[in-house]
């Protein structure tokens, strides 16, 4: 696997896939900038090295070229990151980028125009990514959000840099702590699957029955395998057309020698809402007109001694609804047990849009091994994929 280390960055022009695909408010502000933070580290290692840096990126779904979604928006916050001033250029192609990427001097930054600007980046247009390439004289893909897509940007423009291609650092990393879950891991290992459908996480459930010692089942999902074990689940969230194949998860595992964990009391609520009445019921027996809405505290205990007891922790998704906070309880609980258990020595993986947002609402970030920054690409890694992205770099 070629990173950083692999090349001398001296004099070179590195051309850098980052994922700065950021939340702006009405006024174009940053209002989460951990994307941008992530991808210092890469950058500061090749302008420390005398080379300069050229950034290629996405910015939200633009049909055309629309100035709401240029990323000028994010230029400030950019420099004020690295530290540099970061020069902009009002294409990713054509004369204007080539010219600023030519005049570009050691130590310093540009900043491409959004690539989707352009239709051929999702198409993975070849004469596109051609053009992209010639801007630079190193590929550095850091972009794990953007992966799992054969984009121009992300995975054509390789075929250019057949041996000046590798992986930036934040790449390596989110890698590295996969394989560490999938691969080297040390046992006892738990998965931790929450969220609100079976089905999306079905193929990562079987792909990591093979790797795993526990997994613990929270959230939403928890009411197709309780009903299809025969419980009342009342009105809570269901996959109905999903309960054989709870069934056949249950029967995969205990096959296998994998300990499945599922709530055995829940906190019910009358309503969908934060204000609505509420009362801790066994999951089995959830009264009509109620439904279950985060994990009760019988189930806090179980999933506690699981994960004390684990060496390698994975994590994605939520436990209950903790975006109201009268059923955050369940997903801070778990988040505490996983920071203990890391403390203790276990590894833990938190990936999925939902857990990361808990984790860093929580105060958690920190306490975890690693945080993952891509979740969709995360979860196709997870489900046993070879993302296109890593692939070209590999290739």
């Amino acid at each position: 696997m070629k990173t950083l280390n692999d090349f001398d960055f001296a004099n070179k022009k590195a051309i850098i896939r980052v994922d700065f695909n950021v939340p702006l408010d009405e006024n174009f502000n940053v209002t989460d900038a951990t994307r941008i933070e992530a991808a210092k580290p890469t950058i500061d290692a090749i302008l420390a090295q005398g080379g300069s840096v050229i950034l290629m990126s996405h910015l939200g779904r633009p049909k055309g070229v629309e100035a709401k979604y240029s990323l000028q928006h994010i230029l400030k916050t950019t420099s004020e990151i690295l530290g540099v001033p970061v020069q902009f250029a009002a294409n990713c192609i054509g004369d204007q980028a080539q010219t600023a990427a030519q005049n570009l001097k050691p130590g310093e930054v540009l900043l491409l125009e959004n690539l989707r600007f352009h239709d051929e980046e999702e198409a993975g247009d070849v004469a596109f990514a051609k053009e992209l390439a010639s801007l630079g004289d190193i590929y550095v893909n850091d972009a794990f959000g953007t992966a799992h897509r054969a984009h121009a940007s992300t995975t054509i423009i390789a075929q250019f840099f057949p041996n000046e291609k590798c992986f930036g650092l934040l790449l390596a990393k989110e890698i590295e702590s996969l394989n560490k879950v999938l691969k080297n891991s040390e046992k006892p290992v738990t998965a931790v699957l929450g969220g609100s459908k079976v089905s999306s996480k079905i193929t990562v459930i079987e792909n990591i029955l093979d790797k795993v010692d526990h997994m613990i089942i929270g959230g939403g999902m928890t009411f197709t395998f309780v009903k299809a074990l025969g419980g009342k689940i009342g009105n809570s969230i269901c996959e109905d057309d999903k309960q054989e194949l709870a069934l056949e998860i249950l029967r995969l595992a205990k096959e296998k020698g994998v300990q499945i964990h599922i709530p055995v009391d829940v906190i019910a609520a009358d309503d969908f809402s934060n204000t609505a009445n509420t009362q801790v019921v066994d999951v089995r027996e959830i009264p009509d007109g109620w439904q279950g809405l985060d994990a009760g505290p019988k189930s806090l205990e179980n999933f506690r001694n699981v994960i004390m007891e684990s060496k390698t922790i994975l994590w994605n998704g939520p436990l209950g609804v903790f975006e109201m906070p009268s059923f955050a309880n369940g997903t801070i609980a778990l988040g505490n047990f996983i920071a203990e258990s890391t403390a203790n020595g276990a590894f833990s993986l938190v990936g999925g849009g939902d857990s990361v947002a808990a984790v860093k609402q929580f105060g958690l970030e920190d306490k975890m091994s690693y945080v993952s920054t891509g979740g969709g690409a995360m979860l196709e890694m997870l489900e046993g994929r070879v993302l296109p992205g890593i692939a070209a770099i590999l290739d």
